[in-house]
């Protein structure tokens, strides 16, 4: 194994994860988020030759991170399939899960992928790149009305009509090709003093569209019902408020809006137990170190056993 993930990205909370999972040295592993493997090769020491790991990725750039062995095993993939492939190889059930949501620092940092507001780049945003649909369709293609749910619901921007109506009147005149000429159709109607959250909160709203992120989130969480053994853990890292609260309520209630659902005796039906009440946020030390660490929160649930009713 290398050291290749310090310059692809540095993982944020390692111990919190690690602590997290409760990993037995026999037991099995998934982590659907593998990226620059900073996580993985942390979680694949502390097992043995019995233990095994499981790695998934989309993005195409994560495979050169990978390593050879009989225990560890990487699956080219979005987690969103996480069940089937699993079933695939052989491996109906696990005894952890970590998912590191949102872009990784090697997305961010390489311009062409056109996640950043620091280059001007082909709109794209794309976190698998053979997806057929790109930020660069969505933002020439979407109609107004659309457009504005997109900005309301996934950048929670203010004035969302206000931006979304100013995006078609500029590509009337020009076709908005890079996130250079995105920023300067935005400028002009960016508050005073916040134009930086304010471009942050669309592109971030551009790029949950892009990718369907908080629906394959939903499919992902969904699914670790069924795979995690009971007594298994989930432990999910978010970067903002809307990843955070279906998290959250998942793990709290097992439902995505909040609401507690019982069974026809009344028993409450709750396939997780918190393992921590509140979510775990990185050191003062390590936001310096790395400031993508400031907007993390790390929550972490332990399987309960089906037979058992709350």
């Amino acid at each position: 194994m290398t050291n290749k993930e310090n310059t692809y990205h540095v993982p944020v909370m390692l111990q919190p994860c690690l602590d997290g999972l409760n990993i037995q040295p026999n037991g099995t592993y998934v982590d659907v988020t593998f990226g620059g493997g900073g996580h993985s090769k942390a979680i694949f020491q502390q097992l043995n030759e019995k233990g095994r790991l499981i790695a998934f990725d989309q993005d195409k750039d994560a495979l050169n991170n990978t390593w050879e062995a009989p225990n560890f095993l990487f699956i080219p993939n979005n987690f969103e399939f996480l069940q089937n492939s699993l079933r695939l190889h052989g491996i109906p059930q696990v005894d952890g899960i970590l998912a590191d949501l949102g872009v990784s620092s090697h997305q961010f940092d390489e311009a062409e992928r056109g996640f950043s507001i620091r280059f001007d780049a082909v709109l794209d945003m794309r976190m698998n790149v053979n997806a057929s649909y790109s930020a660069l369709e969505l933002v020439n293609e979407m109609e107004t009305d659309d457009l504005l749910v997109v900005l309301a619901k996934y950048g929670e921007v203010k004035s969302p009509r206000k931006v979304a109506e100013q995006i078609v009147r500029e590509r009337k005149k020009k076709k908005i090709r890079t996130t250079g000429e995105l920023v300067a159709v935005l400028m002009p109607i960016a508050p005073k003093k916040k134009e930086n959250q304010f471009l942050a909160q669309v592109f971030q709203a551009i790029r949950i569209a892009v990718n369907n992120e908080l629906e394959v989130l939903e499919k992902f969480l969904l699914q670790t019902t069924k795979i995690l053994r009971p007594g298994g853990r989930l432990v999910v890292m978010t970067y903002h408020s809307l990843e955070d609260r279906l998290v959250k309520n998942f793990m709290k209630r097992g439902s995505f809006d909040g609401k507690i659902e019982k069974d026809f005796f009344g028993n409450v039906l709750k396939p997780f137990t918190e393992v921590v009440r509140k979510p775990i946020v990185a050191e003062e030390e390590e936001t310096k170190l790395n400031p993508r660490a400031r907007s993390a929160k790390l929550r972490i649930a332990e399987r309960n056993d089906e037979t058992e009713r709350i």
